[in-house]
C-alpha cells in the first residue's frame, strides 16, 4: 500500500526553467545560510590573525556616515575609505559569511550576488539597464569574482567603473583565476590587473586560514550502495520530501543546455538531490558547469545523495594540476558537507 504523503520522484533533467532580469535583480541577496551573518557571529581561527583583521579593517569600511569630502574624495589617502574593498584568500575562510555581515549592516539600496548572476543580469536586460537598475545603490557585493572568461570580466569592470563613478561602494571575493596555483595572492593581483585603472579604488584583504569545512571533518565525499541508495530514496518519498532522483551522466549533459544563472531555479523547492552512478569527468567544461551547479546546491542547503565515484573524487588528474586547481578543491570541500550532513550554520 502507498503512503498518502508519498511524494512522486522527480528529476532535474526535466528541469529547464527561464529567468527573467527582475527575477535576478530580485535574489540579489545573500544566500539563506548567511541571512543572519554578522561580524559577531564570524567565527576566526585564532591561528590565522589575518582573519580577525579582516573583519576590523571591514569594520573601518562599513562606516556608513558621511564626512567632510565624501567617501569618494581622490584627496582622501586612508584605504579604509576607499570605494572599493577585495577580500582576498582561499576556500573556506569565511569571505562570504563576512560579505554578507558587510551586506546586511549597510543601508539600501544594496544588491549581493555571485558575479555569474551580475553578467546574467547584464545578458537578460542589457548593459545600459543593468546600470539604470544598479545605479543609487549604496553597496554592491560580488562572491567569488570570476577571472575565467576574459569578455566577462572586462564588462564588469566597466560596469563597477560607472557604479562607482556614481557613489556606490562596491566589495568583492576573490576566485581562482587560470593558472593560478599560488595561495591566493595571484588572485588578488589578476584581479587589480585586469580591472586596470580601478586598482585605485579596491584596498585588498588577505584572509588566511584553512578550510573551515574540513576542519573537523573527515575530507571525504559519503557514497552509498545502489541497494541503500533506492531504500534512502523511497523513505524520504514516503516522508513527503521533494527528492530528484538523476543518473549522473544526464544531469551533466542536462547542464550543457541551462545557463549557470538558472542553475537556483534548477533546484527550487527540493529537499535532496540523488545521483545514480557518478563518474570521473574527463572533460574541464563538464567539471566547471559541474562547480557552478554544486555552488548553488551549497548555498541552498539541498543534502546529496550518491552511488557510484565520491563527488570528491570526479575530478580528474590534470583537472586538478592545473589551472583550476583551487576552484576544484573548494568545490571538493563542499561536496563533502552535502553528502555528509555536516553543513554548518555559515559558509564560506
Amino acid at each position: 500500500m502507498v503512503s498518502a504523503t508519498r511524494t512522486p520522484p522527480l528529476r532535474l533533467v526535466d528541469r529547464s526553467p527561464s529567468i527573467t532580469g527582475a527575477e535576478i535583480v530580485s535574489e540579489l541577496v545573500p544566500p539563506p545560510q548567511f541571512e543572519h551573518a554578522s561580524f559577531e557571529s564570524y567565527r576566526p581561527d585564532l591561528d590565522y590573525p589575518s582573519q580577525l583583521d579582516a573583519v576590523q579593517r571591514l569594520n573601518a569600511f562599513a562606516a556608513w556616515r558621511a564626512r567632510p569630502g565624501g567617501f569618494f574624495s581622490r584627496t582622501r589617502k586612508s584605504k579604509a575609505e576607499l570605494p572599493g574593498i577585495y577580500l582576498d584568500g582561499g576556500f573556506g575562510v569565511g569571505k562570504t559569511h563576512l560579505l554578507a555581515a558587510l551586506w546586511h549592516g549597510a543601508p539600501g539600496p544594496k544588491y549581493f550576488g555571485t558575479f555569474i548572476e551580475y553578467t546574467a543580469l547584464v545578458g537578460a536586460l542589457g548593459y545600459a539597464e543593468t546600470v539604470t537598475q544598479l545605479t543609487g545603490a549604496k553597496l554592491i557585493c560580488i562572491d567569488e569574482f570570476e577571472l575565467d572568461d576574459p569578455g566577462d570580466t572586462m564588462l564588469m569592470t566597466r560596469l563597477l567603473g560607472e557604479l562607482i563613478a556614481s557613489g556606490t561602494r562596491v566589495a568583492a571575493t576573490s576566485n581562482t583565476p587560470p593558472n593560478s596555483l599560488g595561495e591566493g595572492r595571484f588572485a588578488a593581483a589578476d584581479f587589480l590587473r585586469e580591472i586596470q585603472a580601478m586598482s585605485a579604488n579596491f584596498e585588498t584583504v588577505r584572509i588566511d586560514g584553512l578550510d573551515y569545512r574540513r576542519r573537523d571533518a573527515s575530507g571525504h565525499a559519503d557514497v552509498v550502495s545502489p541497494e541503500d541508495f533506492d531504500h534512502l530514496s523511497e523513505a524520504l518519498l514516503e516522508r513527503g520530501s521533494r527528492v530528484t532522483i538523476d543518473d549522473f551522466g544526464a544531469l551533466m549533459k542536462h547542464l550543457s543546455t541551462v545557463h549557470p544563472s538558472k542553475y537556483i531555479k534548477m533546484i527550487a523547492g527540493l529537499d535532496v538531490i540523488a545521483l545514480r552512478n557518478v563518474f570521473l569527468l574527463t572533460d574541464q567544461t563538464d567539471a566547471l558547469r559541474l562547480v557552478a551547479f554544486i555552488d548553488r546546491v551549497y548555498d541552498a542547503e539541498i543534502p546529496i545523495i550518491a552511488t557510484g565515484v565520491p563527488l570528491h573524487d570526479v575530478f580528474d588528474a590534470e583537472m586538478m594540476e592545473g589551472g583550476y586547481r583551487k576552484k576544484y578543491q573548494r568545490s571538493q570541500s563542499r561536496m563533502v558537507a552535502l553528502t555528509t550532513g555536516e553543513l554548518p550554520p555559515h559558509a564560506e
